[in-house]
């Protein structure tokens, strides 16, 4: 019951502050790149709860993401790895119920025994201090871990009420992990798509995952046909490639014609696109962006963070503008979706 109301009293708030970037983000899928809330709105609340989920989605993005791992009882449950220990009070909770490594692992428990935790902001499973200290207190208020089919309830929920269209943009968590244990986490999470509509490339649906060989899996074997999306870490032979000094055209094109094989587009980490500055001051770019639009693939880089600014840049619009304006990227990633948003209506008016 509070978790509800909260959501509903978070979606109301946001809604009435927030009502231009709400109704204008509807076009901004046609024409401009994409904003996606990345955890929802996980520079203010809690990552990947309800709440945060709903102030996204009011605040105008337009896909909305879902990191996804197994319960022991194999519910798709949204939380961003596989670990609770670190997102919630389980080490309280269930004190014994850690594996030989001390780590408290989602696919351990029940979708009861976690509805009984208490989500929080992320610490750190080491210090146990927050990953990001100014963010919302760790371990204040009453949170919830979601279920996939109650995040996408509350999604398409508030698409009828306000009538703006949020997307959503799974990504399904170490699949071969989850083999390993005995569950196929990619076929329940696709019968779960299915079941709520989300099945072809006109859907507003993106589905992504870090294993190359998982998502090949996922279109040629269990024959998903929406949007894939390979995500490429900032070590990957992508990035390593594209970074080089010169740039591994070779490796760089070689690498995405094999994910355009399967993939509709890629997310590479931000510094694969910009990994520094010029002596003028300018953004160094990389021909990822530039190659993989050759390719036929969509590029939504991750992640934007104003309170984690590269080293390279303190300004949030400055970096927005060298990566939407110069680099020409399709999305983008971010914890705070409402300044995006801003930034680009303030761009249209100018």
């Amino acid at each position: 019951m509070l978790r509800s109301f909260v959501t509903r009293l978070v979606a109301a708030a946001c809604l009435a502050s927030l009502t231009l970037a709400s109704a204008s983000s509807t076009a901004m899928a046609n024409d401009r790149p994409l904003v996606i809330a990345h955890r929802g709105a996980s520079g203010y609340l809690p990552e990947h709860t309800l709440e945060a989920k709903a102030m996204a989605h009011a605040m105008g993005a337009d896909y909305i993401e879902q990191d996804v791992v197994l319960t022991k009882d194999g519910i798709p449950v949204v939380l961003h790895d596989i670990h609770l220990d670190t997102v919630t009070d389980v080490r309280e909770r269930f004190p014994n119920r850690h594996r030989a490594d001390g780590r408290f692992y989602a696919l351990d428990f029940t979708l009861a025994e976690i509805r009984t935790l208490n989500a929080t902001e992320r610490v750190s499973h080491k210090t146990g201090k927050a990953v990001y200290p100014r963010r919302f207190p760790a371990g204040t208020s009453r949170f919830e871990v979601p279920t996939l089919a109650e995040e996408i309830e509350l999604i398409q929920g508030m698409n009828r009420s306000t009538g703006r269209v949020a997307g959503i943009y799974p990504e399904i968590k170490q699949p071969g992990w989850h083999r390993e244990q005995g569950h196929d986490i990619s076929k329940i999470v696709l019968d779960v798509l299915h079941k709520y509509g989300y099945r072809t490339k006109d859907d507003a649906v993106f589905l992504q995952c870090f294993e190359q060989d998982e998502l090949r899996r996922i279109r040629e074997d269990l024959g998903a046909e929406m949007r894939l999306v390979q995500l490429v870490s900032g070590n990957s032979a992508v990035a390593r490639a594209a970074t080089a000094t010169p740039p591994d055209m070779a490796t760089l094109d070689s690498e995405l014609r094999r994910f355009a094989e399967f993939a509709d587009g890629v997310g590479p980490a931000l510094s694969a696109i910009v990994p520094g500055v010029t002596p003028e001051g300018g953004p160094q770019i990389t021909p990822l962006v530039e190659r993989a639009h050759a390719h036929d693939l969509v590029v939504h880089p991750w992640t934007f963070r104003s309170d984690a600014m590269p080293k390279f840049c303190d300004d949030m619009d400055t970096l927005l503008g060298w990566y939407i304006d110069e680099a020409k990227i399709d999305g983008l990633f971010t914890d705070f979706p409402d300044q995006p948003v801003r930034f680009l209506q303030s761009r249209d008016r100018q």
